[in-house]
């Protein structure tokens, strides 16, 4: 919660003050698109690296180096200075993703998706809550210098309290729950005896794999990367890269598609869109008894709402009123919410919980592609019609749709994927 709530105050206000700096509309895009290509390239290697030196001292490096980064930020008096600021931050805020690994390897599977889903929530209300309080502080005196301080004072105290946490103990309990765990596994049974070895000292890596080589960590995280990349889970990501274009093309123009199709103002489109976060808290709060009520069949329960997802956005594109846009929007909140808690769950339950900092980083790298291929195919479908991006996200939806059906019998059977890395 604390962590988009920092982020969330300030990312609305990075243009303005990036304008105000002097900075031209093109330079303000490029050093925007910074951060997303150094995501992009980061999110796998930082993943894999929390899974090599532990959970602990990964998710402190990354938040300590975030925070350096938004307290550059609110020094930032030069464009270069903000330019660099971003560097950081593109590298290392990578926090969300590693406390993801983290639960996956303190639950259960069976309590994963609920537990994920009480997570996206939390995050949800911070990412509601952050932007009026930005806002609010925006009005002020040097309102984004202190807001950018604040933002790294909330990462700083972050810090303090995953230092804090019974790291030693948790991990124990982990320990012996994989190990009286019948589930699948990505890797064979010599690695896996190893990785459980390591997991007891995950969080308290006081001397090996913390302290070893440089080279030897970067070996070792191409080695798991190849192992990602030679692995049967080419389809798992291929959904979810189809899934979220399909969702970020609904969104791309959601505004302006709304003004010129229904003559709507861009203010009710931002209440329409605050409406849908907090039915998508809301979503993530119902994911436990919705996975008890289809048994924790993980990969039913994606298929359903992604052809939920599917279909509404199909309504969206042909409705014929503003009614039938906020109808679509309140159910859409639901289904994207469940769909994405879905797609990770599955993820870690074929590729195995062992390299689930390294999956969540592939995930998000795939997601980040997703993020830089959307605009330009809504550039390019909105030059035939306002109704174009949503149409086009129904038909990726459409593939991704038929790929799980494709491989139904591997989702259900659950862990047939060996990662090729020993």
């Amino acid at each position: 919660f604390q962590d988009l709530f920092g982020v969330s105050m300030v990312v609305p206000l990075m243009n303005l003050h990036i304008k105000s700096l002097g900075a031209s509309h093109t330079v303000a895009g490029i050093i925007g698109s910074l951060y997303g290509i150094t995501q992009l390239f980061s999110s796998t290697f930082v993943g894999c690296w929390s899974d090599i030196v532990g959970r602990r001292y990964s998710l402190l490096a990354c938040i300590l180096l975030s925070a350096l980064g938004y307290f550059i930020l609110g020094t930032s008096t030069t464009v270069f200075l903000f330019a660099i600021s971003r560097v950081p931050v593109g590298i290392f805020k990578h926090t969300l993703s590693i406390s993801k690994a983290l639960l996956s390897d303190l639950v259960s599977e069976r309590d994963r998706p609920f537990v994920m889903g009480r997570f996206n929530a939390a995050s949800g209300v911070g990412f509601i809550l952050g932007p009026v309080v930005g806002g609010y502080l925006a009005e002020l005196e040097d309102g984004f210098y202190q807001t950018s301080f604040i933002c790294a004072s909330i990462f700083l105290l972050n810090a303090g309290l995953v230092w804090m946490l019974p790291w030693r103990d948790e991990n124990t309990g982990n320990m012996k729950h994989q190990q009286g765990n019948k589930g699948t596994s990505s890797f064979s049974t010599k690695a896996n005896c190893e990785l459980q070895a390591k997991s007891a000292n995950n969080g308290d890596v006081s001397g090996t794999s913390l302290f070893q080589s440089p080279w030897i960590q970067v070996t070792t995280v191409l080695k798991r990367i190849k192992g990602i990349a030679c692995s049967d889970l080419w389809d798992i990501f291929l959904i979810r890269f189809l899934m979220s274009v399909a969702i970020l093309l609904y969104y791309s123009n959601f505004t302006l598609a709304l003004d010129e199709r229904f003559g709507v103002k861009p203010l009710f489109a931002g209440y329409l869109m605050s409406y849908s976060s907090t039915l998508g808290v809301l979503a993530g709060c119902l994911l436990g008894p919705i996975t008890r009520l289809y048994q924790h069949n993980t990969y039913r329960l994606l298929l359903h709402s992604s052809t939920l997802t599917c279909t509404l956005i199909f309504l969206y594109a042909s409705a014929l009123s503003i009614w039938m846009v906020v109808l679509s929007a309140t159910f859409l909140a639901f289904s994207t919410t469940i769909g994405r808690t879905c797609i990770i769950d599955l993820e870690l339950t074929i590729g195995g919980n062992e390299a689930s900092g390294t999956l969540l980083g592939v995930g998000q790298s795939v997601t980040s592609v997703g993020r830089i291929v959307a605009p330009l195919l809504s550039g390019i479908a909105q030059e035939f019609s306002p109704c174009g991006p949503p149409s086009l996200g129904v038909g990726l939806a459409l593939v991704a749709i038929l790929i799980m059906n494709a491989n139904k019998q591997k989702y259900c059977s659950h862990g047939n994927v060996k990662l090729k890395n020993q």
